[in-house]
C-alpha cells in the first residue's frame, strides 16, 4: 500500500491542476460544510491517506446540495471504476484486463473435468444451476455474465451484438453490452426454453455494489431504503452498471481496507462466535461503523490491516441468497426472512449442522426423490482458511493479485487482474517455490486438481446410486421413516460433494480437506444405499 499511497499523494499535490478536471466537473467545496452533517465521514477522512482529497473528487452536485440543504437535492456519488482509476491508473488498467485463458460461458459442470459429467443434471435435478453453470471470468464482467446466464433472468437480457460481445473491451457500462428484450415487463420468469428466472436482489450483491447507498443493512424490507431483499430483481438489475466496485474492498474516505457485504459483517458479529474467523487466534480485527444518514442502517467494517480472506470472502464464500424451506416446519422461507441473506462462514464439515439444526434452512427439493438439499455458492475463503498455504502466511492476493512493476512508471503496484496463478507463474508460485520451473509449477497444480476431480467423479457415482435406490424404495413401498433416513444420508453426502463443485479451485485451495470431504461423501452415500437394501430385502426375497 505504500506505493499506492505515494500515487495518491502525487495526485493530491496536483489536485488544483489536474484532479479537479479529471475527477469532477465542478469547483472544489469546503469540506467542513459537508462534515457538519457527515460526522462519521469526517472521522474516516481525517485519519486516512485521502484526507487532502476534496469531496468533489467522487461527488457531484455538492454546491446545490449545500445551498438548499434538501434531501431531494442529494449529490451524485460516482460509483464508476474511473473515479479511483484517475489516481490509480495501473490498478485500473490491470483490473480491466480480460482473462482469455478461459472461454466465456464455459459450462462448469462439464468442461472443468477431463471428461464430461453426465451426472450433474441428475444430482442437481430441480435447481436452476442445471440450466447453466458458467465458470468465473474477469471481475469487470461480473454483472454482464450474471445477467446473460441462462439460469438467472430467463433469457431476458441478451448481448446487443450477439457473441461478438466476448471480444469487446471491458470497462463499459452493463447496458452498453446488453439489451433488455422485455423492457415493457418487470415479470421475472423464463422467457426462453431451458432457462430459469432464479436471480434475486441478494444474489446480485456480490456482482456489484452500485446500490450501496440505497440498500439497508441485510437488505431488510420496510426500512425506507430504495432496494431490499424483497424488491423487484428486474428493476434492481436495470440500475446495475458496474462489476466489482473498487470501494467494495477499499474505503474511499479513510483509504483503508474494508468489508461492505452485510451478510459477512453479520456472521463475524454473531453472538455465537462460531465462524472460522472467531476460532482464529490471529484473526484480523475490525471496527463496524454505521454509515446511515438516510434514515436506515448501512454498515461497513474497517479492517485493521489488509486481509484478503475477509475482503475476497465477501463474495468468494458460501452464503445463502435465495428462498427455500424451513427444515423444522416444512414451510416456505421467503425473501422477507433474513435467512435469505446469510453467511455461515464455516468449512464443509460444519455446514450440515449449521443449516439443518441451527438455522433450519435448505435450498431446494430434489426433483426426483423429493428430499431437501443444499446448494452451495463459492466457498473459496473457507476452504483456504486453514490450508497449508494459509498456515504459511499466504494470502489470496499473493496468488491472484501479485505485486507487479508498472512498465510506464517503473513503480511497483498490486495487480488487480484477479486471475488464476497458473497464467502468471513467475509472479506467484515461483516467488516461494524458487527451485521449480514454470512447467513443474503447472504440473503440481494440475496434479492436485486431477486427483480431486477423480474423487468428485467417484462421489457422484455413489450419489447417483443412492438417488436410484431411494426411487426404488419409494416404488417398493418402503416405510416413510426409512426413506426419510435415506434422504438424510443423501443430504449429508450431497453437501460433502457439492461444496467442491461450487468451490472454484478443484480442491487446490485445500486438497487435504477436499479429499477427506469427498471420501466421507462416498461413505454417507453407501450408508444410505445399505439402509435401503436391508429395508427392501425381505420383500424382494418373498418375490423370489
Amino acid at each position: 500500500m505504500k506505493k499506492r499511497g505515494s500515487m495518491m499523494a502525487l495526485a493530491v499535490a496536483l489536485l488544483p491542476l489536474t484532479a479537479s478536471v479529471t475527477l469532477a466537473a465542478e469547483p472544489a467545496v469546503k469540506t467542513d460544510a459537508c462534515f457538519q452533517c457527515h460526522e462519521t465521514v469526517k472521522t474516516l477522512h481525517a485519519g486516512g491517506k485521502h484526507k487532502s482529497v476534496n469531496c468533489t473528487a467522487c461527488h457531484s452536485g455538492l454546491q446545490a446540495h449545500l445551498e438548499e440543504q434538501s434531501p431531494e437535492k442529494r449529490p451524485t456519488t460516482n460509483l464508476a471504476w474511473e473515479s479511483c482509476g484517475a489516481c490509480h491508473p495501473a490498478q485500473l488498467e490491470s483490473f480491466l484486463k480480460t482473462s482469455y485463458h478461459r472461454p466465456a460461458r464455459d459450462e462448469k459442470s462439464q468442461t472443468t473435468n477431463r471428461a464430461p459429467n453426465p451426472l450433474w443434471d441428475k444430482l442437481m435435478a430441480g435447481h436452476g444451476f442445471t440450466k447453466e453453470h458458467g465458470l468465473t471470468r474477469s471481475h469487470p464482467w461480473m454483472v454482464v455474465d450474471q445477467f446473460v446466464v441462462d439460469r438467472a433472468f430467463g433469457g431476458r437480457f441478451q448481448p446487443k451484438n450477439g457473441w461478438l460481445y466476448v471480444n469487446e473491451p471491458a470497462g463499459k457500462k452493463t447496458f452498453d453490452y446488453l439489451v433488455d428484450t422485455r423492457p415493457e415487463s418487470n415479470e421475472h420468469k423464463a422467457f426462453m426454453p431451458q432457462t430459469a428466472a432464479a436471480a434475486n436482489p441478494v444474489c446480485l450483491q456480490c456482482k456489484t455494489q452500485d446500490q450501496i447507498l440505497d440498500w439497508a443493512y441485510m437488505g431488510d424490507p420496510g426500512t425506507g431504503a430504495k432496494w431490499s431483499r424483497a424488491s423487484s430483481v428486474v428493476e434492481l438489475a436495470r440500475t446495475m452498471q458496474h462489476g466489482l466496485n473498487c470501494f467494495t474492498c477499499h474505503d474511499p474516505h479513510a483509504a483503508k481496507p474494508r468489508v461492505v457485504r452485510d451478510g459477512l459483517i453479520d456472521a463475524l458479529t454473531r453472538p455465537e462466535g462460531d465462524t472460522l474467523w472467531h476460532k482464529d487466534p490471529q484473526r484480523t480485527k475490525f471496527e463496524v461503523i454505521d454509515m446511515g444518514v438516510r434514515g436506515f442502517a448501512r454498515k461497513i467494517a474497517i479492517l485493521e490491516k489488509y486481509d484478503s480472506r475477509l475482503q475476497c470472502g465477501q463474495c468468494h464464500v458460501e452464503y445463502n441468497c435465495n428462498p427455500g424451506t424451513d427444515t423444522k416446519t416444512g414451510e416456505k422461507v421467503t425473501m422477507a426472512d433474513r435467512r435469505t441473506n446469510h453467511f455461515p462462514y464455516k468449512d464443509v464439515f460444519g455446514l450440515y449442522e449449521h443449516y439443518v439444526n441451527q438455522i433450519n434452512f435448505l435450498d431446494f427439493k430434489h426433483a426426483e426423490t423429493g428430499g431437501l438439499l443444499w446448494k452451495g455458492q463459492h466457498p473459496e475463503s473457507e476452504s483456504f482458511y486453514n490450508s497449508r498455504h494459509a498456515q504459511a502466511g499466504v494470502q489470496c492476493v499473493d496468488c491472484h493479485s501479485p505485486k507487479l512493476k508498472d512498465m510506464k512508471t517503473g513503480k511497483q503496484f498490486t495487480s488487480h487482474h484477479v486471475v488464476t496463478p497458473r497464467v502468471m507463474i513467475k509472479d506467484t508460485c515461483l516467488k516461494c517455490h524458487g527451485d521449480w520451473s514454470e512447467e513443474q509449477a503447472i504440473y503440481a497444480i494440475d496434479s492436485v486438481k486431477a486427483y480431486t476431480k477423480g474423487k468428485l467423479r467417484k462421489a457422484e457415482y455413489w450419489l447417483g446410486e443412492l438417488i436410484d435406490k431411494i426411487l426404488e424404495a419409494q416404488k417398493e413401498g418402503v416405510a416413510a421413516e426409512v426413506v426419510k433416513q435415506a434422504q438424510d444420508q443423501h443430504l449429508r453426502a450431497h453437501i460433502l460433494w457439492e461444496y467442491w463443485t461450487a468451490e472454484n479451485s478443484d480442491g487446490f485451495h485445500n486438497p487435504e480437506m477436499a479429499r477427506d470431504s469427498l471420501a466421507k461423501s462416498m461413505d454417507e452415500a453407501q450408508k444410505g444405499i445399505k439402509l435401503l437394501k436391508e429395508a427392501m430385502a425381505p420383500a424382494q426375497a418373498a418375490k423370489k
